[in-house]
């Protein structure tokens, strides 16, 4: 990033509680201790990037909740996915799920959540910041990335960073864009069975496959708690090892977690199995006490999953 590839963009009126910088996520560094970052939701995400014409990997900003409110600083193409959040521009409805043009000193706001949790905003060759680790992707609990490197949520007066090109017209209709999902239906969740499930009892398993769970209002970037029935393992706890995205633990209480991507990089309590990729994604933009099942998938199908996902944001 140089100086001559960047401009301000746009100014925080009022921020949100919760607006991060998130690029693909910070890789190659839990050996350190160092956890992952990156989106949440990684299908709104990556087309809110697709829709602004960005390759994959480009910084944009994720908001949850909304309470968010922007001011241009200069023209600027953008997209907004993922969530729907009552975004207004100069007062009337932000088309979603497509580019928009906005207009140097119109402002941006970021209501409430009406249809899923995090919303994702591009702009057209995306937010800039320097990378930590490799990566801008803002990690709160560790103090990493972000717009100013040591992971500072968004506040009011901060003014973003964009590439240069930020202005550029975009082209409409260059790949076949999804219809917006429903976030607010019962979420399906395809996991991959782990090491320790048959130490699961086999009331839990069918439970935990059969029963449906609910959000539990324990839920942020961390983690995800689910409440339902009470699973019981034969063992109680094991030596810590490394946790990956969508590992379902499941602590003596006996209410599993789901964890996403800002989760400790070792844990020590069985697990269920992990969530694919795609699956922590539905589960990042689910409210609490909204209703979720389990169920359980092979890697074959997982992979399938997601080479599908990038082969549809191609160009």
């Amino acid at each position: 990033m140089t100086p001559e590839d960047t401009v301000i963009g746009l100014r925080v009126e009022r921020a949100g509680p919760l607006a991060l910088l998130q690029d693909g996520g910070r890789f190659g560094v839990r050996r350190l201790g160092v956890t992952q970052g990156g989106p949440a939701d990684l299908h709104g995400w990556a087309w809110a990037n697709r829709l602004a014409g960005n390759a994959w990997g480009t910084p944009a900003l994720e908001i949850t909740f909304g309470g968010l409110a922007l001011v241009a600083e200069r023209d600027l193409s953008l997209a907004v996915a993922g969530a729907d959040l009552a975004a207004t521009l100069e007062g009337k409805p932000l088309p979603l799920w497509q580019p928009v043009r906005v207009r140097e000193g119109q402002t941006l706001v970021f209501a409430t959540p009406r249809n899923g949790l995090r919303a994702y905003l591009a702009v057209a060759g995306g937010f800039r910041a320097e990378p930590v680790l490799g990566s801008v992707s803002c990690v709160v609990r560790e103090g990493l990335g972000g717009f100013d490197g040591h992971g500072a949520t968004l506040a009011t007066g901060d003014r973003l960073a964009v590439s240069s090109d930020a202005g550029r017209r975009l082209e409409a209709g260059v790949a076949p864009v999804p219809a917006p999902p429903d976030y607010t239906r019962p979420a399906m969740l395809a996991l991959l069975p782990g090491a320790q499930v048959a130490d699961f009892t086999g009331d839990s398993l069918f439970a935990a496959f059969n029963r449906p769970w609910k959000v539990d209002d324990r839920a942020d970037r961390m983690g995800v708690r689910l409440s339902g029935p009470r699973l019981a393992c034969r063992i109680g706890s094991l030596v810590s090892e490394g946790i990956g995205l969508g590992a379902v633990q499941v602590p003596p209480d006996g209410q599993p977690i789901a964890l996403l991507n800002d989760r400790q990089t070792i844990g020590g309590y069985p697990r269920l199995g992990a969530l694919t990729p795609l699956a922590a994604s539905r589960l990042a933009q689910c409210l609490p006490g909204q209703e979720v099942r389990l169920a359980a998938t092979t890697g074959e199908r997982a992979l399938g999953d997601y080479r599908r996902l990038r082969r549809s944001l191609e160009r």
